[in-house]
């Protein structure tokens, strides 16, 4: 055989397409199904050996468990109408009783409502702070919130230094700090922008509905939310290619061509719809611009140990306790009943984030575990310690996805490199939650921008169609 024969022999099969898309994710399938029914032949390609990216629904010991994104809060109007479209069901999430919560002074404490019990000079500091981000929320548009009038001034503080800025109380702006930085970017609130924390509120509506517990984790999917990347998946049939990491994109004025390990993916367009902390995983031919590689090397993923403790019953609930819990002193720093529709089983979910996690991580497996239990068992009494079934959902040691829940910029990040987050790069369009407004870190943001970017290339190409002789 000669050597031209080899290289025939080694070359990737060959597809042709109006559009390929990198990453199997809600932005990707939601953008695949809208290109298809706007007449338009795509391509998936997907490295991981299943869809949904950081949606995923596993069975762990015979226990099903949501080990990434799993609520719908009612703001989420896209997800909630693709639930409908699909014919997915909800349930509510279990919230009847008292939650907990411990101070600076180790004692749990159960309470109602959205306000941690303190001393009454902190859950007043508590409810003036919350009314003055909200004021400030107000002012920020979530797709823009460099417009703000105080942009360049909030995203060159940090979180925690304008808290500091604005309280002496060290609980309350501990305890406002967590809804922001451990509960929601999961980095340090000395690592991010004031601006950031209102973007991540602004993109809920309001920094009092991610107060809201009851609001912000309102209802789950019946079997689980990955199943809205698996029905698109479904309905796009042999367009999803899975096992197909992207090696190469190769661009011009005349279009792209993505290559894997097999295969050769030629076409109009592309959207690149993972992680932008995976960007950099393609080699891009020619390199993209020097701007665009710069924004990239300032948006990073925060990290999260998503830990799922289940128990014969749900115990918590004979003591008239919710499952709720709350504590920026605790590891767990928050935790909530997570049991599965029609299941006796009880389940509790907790997360433990950023330096937490690193120091937990150090840990062996079993130290880190018993850690763990004896936080949730400061919640809710040593029956805590004992489930049935333990799961940590660690997704900084996913290669494909390497941090939760979704990227964020560092100090002035967002006011230099923000508005270009979705500008085009020729043929190349980039797209995840991650570069979400409104829906920012979920799977109703994924869903959004899988929709803008889905609109947008039917534009171009519609208008390459018109221009043509």
């Amino acid at each position: 055989m000669t050597t031209t024969s080899l290289r025939k022999a080694a070359m990737p099969n060959t597809i042709s397409t109006d559009v390929v898309i990198i990453g199997a994710g809600a932005t990707g399938l939601t953008a695949a199904a809208d290109l298809v029914k706007a007449g338009h032949s795509v391509v998936v390609l997907e490295a991981r050996d299943r869809v949904g990216g950081r949606l995923w629904t596993n069975s762990i010991e015979g226990q099903m468990y949501e080990i990434g994104g799993q609520w719908v809060s009612p703001d989420q109007t896209a997800l909630i109408a693709t639930l409908d479209e699909l014919g997915l069901e909800t349930y509510s999430r279990y919230r009847e009783g008292e939650s907990v919560y411990i101070g600076r002074d180790g004692e749990a404490k159960r309470f109602t409502g959205d306000i941690f019990p303190g001393s009454a000079s902190t859950e007043g500091e508590i409810v003036r702070l919350i009314e003055l981000l909200d004021r400030l929320v107000a002012e920020t548009d979530p797709d823009a919130p460099w417009t703000h009038p105080d942009a360049e001034a909030l995203d060159r503080v940090s979180f925690k230094e304008w808290l500091a800025a604005q309280s002496t109380d060290e609980e309350a702006r501990d305890n406002i700090a967590l809804f922001i930085a451990d509960a929601m970017l999961t980095k340090p609130a000395h690592a991010f922008s004031t601006l950031q924390a209102l973007l991540m509120a602004a993109s809920a509506g309001s920094f009092s509905n991610l107060v809201d517990a009851d609001f912000i984790l309102d209802k789950r999917v019946v079997g689980g939310l990955q199943s809205v990347p698996v029905a698109l998946a479904v309905s796009l049939g042999d367009r999803v290619h899975l096992n197909q990491a992207v090696q190469t994109l190769e661009w011009s004025d005349s279009g792209v061509v993505a290559i894997t390990g097999d295969l050769r993916v030629e076409a109009k367009r592309a959207l690149v719809a993972v992680p932008p902390n995976l960007y950099g995983r393609i080699d891009y031919v020619p390199a993209l611009p020097r701007r665009r590689n710069q924004m990239h090397q300032h948006l990073s993923l925060g990290l999260v140990i998503k830990v799922h403790a289940t128990y014969e019953t749900p115990f918590w609930r004979d003591a008239d306790l919710s499952g709720t819990a709350f504590s920026p002193y605790q590891l767990v720093h928050e935790a909530y009943d997570n049991s599965n529709h029609g299941e006796t089983r009880g389940t509790l979910v907790g997360f433990v984030s950023d330096e937490k996690a690193d120091r937990a991580l150090e840990l062996d497996p079993e130290e880190r575990r018993a850690r763990i239990l004896d936080s949730l068992a400061a919640y809710f009494g040593p029956e805590a310690r004992n489930p049935s079934v333990y799961y940590e959902s660690d997704w900084a040691a996913e290669e494909w996805t390497q941090g939760a829940y979704a990227t964020s910029f560092d100090l002035g990040g967002l006011t230099r490199y923000g508005a270009h987050q979705l500008t085009p790069v020729g043929p190349i369009r980039f797209g995840s939650s991650d570069l979400a407004g409104l829906g920012y870190q979920h799977v109703d943001g994924a869903i959004r921008v899988g929709h803008r970017l889905a609109t947008e290339v039917v534009s171009d190409l519609g208008a390459e169609v018109v221009a043509a002789p």
